[in-house]
């Protein structure tokens, strides 16, 4: 599978990569798969079925929002998050839905968007099914799409289940699926990871186009950590959980406090707070490479700009570029969807690729590089996802500030050694696929066991 560096840092709203930017591009993908087959102005009805993780824990992650408005045409990266709620309070006051904002269609919410509990479709536990039907009640056409992960969505024609969903023919100058693929490329063309990355980026960019891209996405992380930083006030959702980064902002920058050896690690943890309260809010945020883990690449990130002397724009590029190596790795290898991996597959696997770009950003080896990479996830192996009431709250939002500190503890050890290490990190790959296919199913972001059943929601 040709995957992009911008695939995996791509540009969406909160709550959730898997429950809203991808059913949101879905749903947008379903109306213009209507709309080029010429059927729009047929439609006089739409019903959606929402399966596995998707039900369980959809309304906590706004899933039937994201639906909505993707019907109507909307998509993540262009949305502003602050008409979210107006525009969906409209659709629900009118009853109506503009399909692609072109066809005006009835639409009743209770019978028409329906949550299957107690049902999953095959291939992904992240399943919905769209139909549309007629003046006659006639079915004109039903589509099945799975959110994988990170925001990717595939249709069921691209499933398999013995293949990575959403191959494509893409050509690369490096493909690569393993570790030791990586490794052995850099070594016979005596190449950096981010220069095997940069390569591959040129199939779809130039050069130019891949740095500016890159230094854009990092400009909207750190906007979104600035505007994290500034509000107060409770999450949406009923848990009644304080907003906690501009206190800890205020207390860092208090001139009467008392310095303690501690203090980056507070640093970084703000960082991370910020993100993930924005992203529990429903802001904009940069999957990284999910949404509910989107605060540990920019603490980490900006642990290197602000705290190390020589950071520079090419640091951030090669930090993104070789985190982005990693991200692919356990995309190939595993996977980076917490309904199938647990929050290994996100928290995880974003501390592992943090990891990797810090240690590449201050000069690492790239056999030091995956040792880091290696190091980030051996310690994260078996993370269950137990969002308490189906919100990316609790644990999610503190668990980003411990796996930011955990990446940089990471890259720092790797950076001590000469990049030998025991353990591999296809090896950590292999057993973290393994752990999540063996992990039950109420670990696994459906709300359904760990502490979302042993604390009370209120």
């Amino acid at each position: 599978m040709a995957i992009s560096v911008f695939h995996l840092f791509s540009i969406g709203i909160g709550p959730s990569s898997s429950h809203t930017v991808g059913p949101m591009r879905a749903a947008r993908q379903f109306v213009s798969n209507l709309e080029k087959e010429g059927l729009l102005p047929q439609v006089h009805r739409v019903k959606i079925d929402l399966y596995g993780s998707l039900a369980l824990t959809g309304k906590g992650h706004g899933t039937d929002l994201a639906i909505l408005l993707g019907l109507e045409g909307e998509t993540p990266e262009g949305i502003d998050p602050n008409l979210v709620q107006t525009k969906v309070e409209h659709i629900r006051a009118i009853h109506q839905l503009n399909l692609f904002g072109k066809k005006a269609i009835e639409f009743h919410e209770s019978t028409e968007l329906i949550f299957h509990y107690d049902k999953q479709l095959p291939f992904h536990p992240n399943g919905m099914r769209f139909h549309v039907f007629d003046a006659e009640e006639k079915e004109i056409k039903v589509e099945v799409f799975y959110s994988v992960g990170g925001g990717f969505i595939v249709d069921h024609a691209s499933a398999s289940a013995d293949a990575h969903l959403g191959e494509n023919a893409h050509q690369l100058p490096f493909s690569f699926k393993t570790a030791d693929e990586l490794l052995d490329i850099c070594r016979k063309n005596q190449l950096k990871i981010e220069e095997v990355m940069m390569a591959n980026e040129l199939t779809w960019r130039t050069e130019k186009e891949v740095r500016e891209g890159l230094l854009n996405i990092w400009q909207v992380m750190k906007t979104c950590v600035d505007r994290g930083c500034l509000q107060e006030g409770i999450l949406p959702g009923g848990l009644n959980v304080r907003r906690r980064a501009a206190g800890l902002l205020r207390s860092l920058t208090d001139p009467n406090r008392k310095k303690t050896p501690a203090e980056v690690m507070e640093w970084v943890s703000l960082w991370a707070l910020a993100v993930n309260e924005e992203n529990a809010a429903g802001g904009r945020v940069v999957t990284a490479p999910t949404n509910g883990a989107a605060g540990v690449i920019p603490a980490v990130m900006h642990y290197y700009e602000k705290l190390i002397e020589d950071a520079s724009d090419q640091g951030i590029v090669t930090f993104m570029l070789t985190a982005g190596a990693m991200g692919i790795l356990y995309k190939e290898g595993a996977s980076i969807s917490a309904a199938e991996m647990g929050c290994m597959g996100e928290v995880g696997v974003a501390c592992s690729m943090a990891a990797a770009g810090l240690a590449a950003a201050l000069g690492a080896t790239n056999e030091q590089i995956e040792n880091a990479a290696e190091i980030g996830m051996e310690h994260n192996l078996g993370l269950t996802c137990d969002p308490i009431k189906g919100l990316v709250q609790i644990p999610c939002i503190e668990r980003n500030t411990m796996g930011a500190i955990k990446a940089i503890n990471a890259a720092m050890l790797a950076l001590q050694g000469d990049g030998s290490h025991r353990v591999s990190l296809d090896q950590v790959i292999a057993t973290m696929r393994q752990t999540g296919h063996d992990m039950q199913d109420i670990y696994k972001e459906t709300s359904l066991g760990g502490l979302a059943v042993n604390v009370p929601e209120c």
